[in-house]
């Protein structure tokens, strides 16, 4: 009975053994499919990385490309200004030239004349071209006689007691004309004021 219950016993160790190899044939390929899960991560993992240092490196490219063309752009644009300064006055002066010539026929003909209306017609003409060149160029006379005085668009000379009450603190005369460039003051108006 013994045997009976050895040789029963042996094919159930048998089968435990049986079982066993199997668990660790089953193991080894669970293993074996894990290690090929870890490659393909491991791959993956690699190949985002190269893709994302190819994104890197052509960003950084783009970068250093765009900060040398503003480089590029800036410097070219202080030259450009610098030319402007340069020459900027260019065309003022070649207008300001027109009017000496002017002022040359009109000296010439001073000189020679006995007509005395012939010469004032001809300074009228030569002064009213130099303040249509002044306009051309955005510079306007500033009014000054009758306006109350602001002393942050005139340069008070003197005061002068004034006449009546109309005239205090009104401009009464002007001695020396101011002009604004483009509504900005360039030469503040010398006047004199009614206390």
């Amino acid at each position: 009975m013994m045997q009976k219950d050895n040789q029963h016993t042996n094919p159930r160790k048998r089968d435990e053994e049986l079982n066993k190899e199997v668990t660790r044939d089953e193991e080894a390929t669970v293993s074996k499919e894990n290690e090929d899960k870890l490659t393909d991560a491991a791959v993956a993992d690699q190949k985002q990385q190269d893709e994302l240092q190819q994104k890197y490196d052509d960003l950084n490219n783009s970068y250093l490309r765009l900060h040398a063309e503003f480089d590029n752009f800036r410097k070219r644009t202080l030259k450009e200004k610098a030319d402007l300064i340069k020459s900027g006055g260019e065309r003022v002066l070649l207008d300001i030239i027109s009017l000496v010539d002017d002022f040359e026929r009109a000296l010439v003909i001073l000189h020679e004349a006995e007509d005395k209306d012939a010469m004032l017609e001809g300074m009228d003409l030569i002064y009213g071209k130099f303040i249509n060149f002044l306009k051309q160029h955005g510079v306007k006379e500033i009014e000054t006689i009758g306006l109350p005085f602001d002393a942050d668009r005139f340069e008070a000379v003197t005061t002068i007691p004034a006449q009546d009450e109309s005239q205090k603190g009104v401009v009464v005369d002007c001695i020396m004309k101011g002009y604004a460039l483009n509504e900005k003051i360039i030469r503040f108006p010398k006047v004199i004021v009614g206390e």
